[in-house]
């Protein structure tokens, strides 16, 4: 059977069971929590909430989560390590780079930054020997610069030398995600190893429907916000409906996007759930029910993030 690295170790792709395909436990950027640390208020605080969210989530059917936070988002493996342990999620890391692009890459080649992702994929992130098992990249409303085509080239190669799967994060309004496809075509990659993230910005089915042609994944990952561009919530829930009866539910998964603590905001942990009350659980308890009364069945809903993930992450 096809494993997955997590952050406590490779597991069968096949255990994944219900899986969130695009989450933060928090986000800041590079260096911050080191040198600013009172942007994270009480640290402690944060850990007791993270903890919280989490055993939530999996006492409502949460068993594996995808955090995309990368280099420049503030990934602190050891402490997605800590919170897995304790919560019994399985979380899986993600190598990469985040719009965030560090200035010491602008000018390196995509080969050399290809090695640094093969590195934390395969022997370890930031001294330890826990292995990212997927591979973020991003652009966005500028669409995709020189730096950032520097970065996908390295992900694409990256991915073809260890198969390790990509997740974007795209700016559907913009078609974007055409950006990223493109260059990806252009490094030879199995496009079906590509998860187009944030694509639910959009309403725009002939784009949506476009990706899913080129054979790519579409990450209906923004839900359970109130400052989000794009569709409000019943815009979301009735694209996503679109896309299932238009025959893509097979090539579509959902998430939220959301974090217990944004630090770009606040340094308040318990911030987040005045605007999602439900933290991970809301697609569960909001959106699946949503989608039902548009008619979809119960086994479409079920195929979002069990089987669409495994596909993704084990195909």
């Amino acid at each position: 059977m096809p494993t997955i690295n997590t952050v406590l170790g490779p597991i069968e792709v096949a255990d994944l069971g219900f899986t969130l395909t695009h989450e933060h436990l928090f986000t800041a950027s590079a260096g911050i929590r080191q040198t600013y640390p009172e942007l994270f208020g009480d640290f402690e605080e944060l850990t007791r909430e993270v903890v919280v969210c989490l055993t939530d989530a999996r006492n409502g059917g949460v068993q594996t989560m995808i955090e995309v936070s990368t280099l420049d988002l503030g990934r602190d493996i050891r402490f997605l390590a800590d919170m897995s342990r304790r919560t019994g999620v399985h979380i899986i890391a993600a190598t990469g780079i985040w719009r965030d692009i560090p200035r010491a890459l602008w000018n390196r080649s995509p080969d050399e930054i290809a090695h640094l992702f093969i590195r934390e994929l395969t022997q370890g992130i930031d001294g330890t020997e826990i292995c990212a098992g997927i591979i973020k990249v991003a652009n966005d409303a500028e669409g995709v610069t020189r730096e950032g085509e520097i970065i996908l080239r390295a992900a694409a190669r990256a991915s073809r030398q260890t198969g390790a799967r990509i997740s974007t994060h795209s700016y559907a309004p913009g078609r974007v995600g055409e950006q990223q496809v493109a260059i990806f075509e252009d490094e030879g990659l199995d496009l079906s190893q590509v998860y187009i993230g944030h694509s639910n910005d959009s309403t725009d089915l002939e784009y949506l429907l476009g990706l899913v042609s080129k054979g790519v994944w579409l990450g209906m990952d923004r839900h359970g916000g109130a400052t989000l561009i794009g569709p409000d919530a019943d815009g979301r829930a009735q694209t996503l409906a679109a896309l299932i009866k238009a025959g893509a539910g097979d090539r579509v998964m959902v998430s939220h996007d959301w974090s217990v603590l944004g630090v770009s905001r606040t340094s308040d942990p318990r911030a987040s759930r005045t605007w999602n009350p439900d933290g991970w659980l809301y697609a569960t308890r909001k959106l699946f029910p949503r989608l039902v009364e548009l008619g979809i069945t119960a086994e479409q809903v079920n195929r979002l993030n069990i089987d669409n993930p495994r596909g993704f992450l084990g195909g």
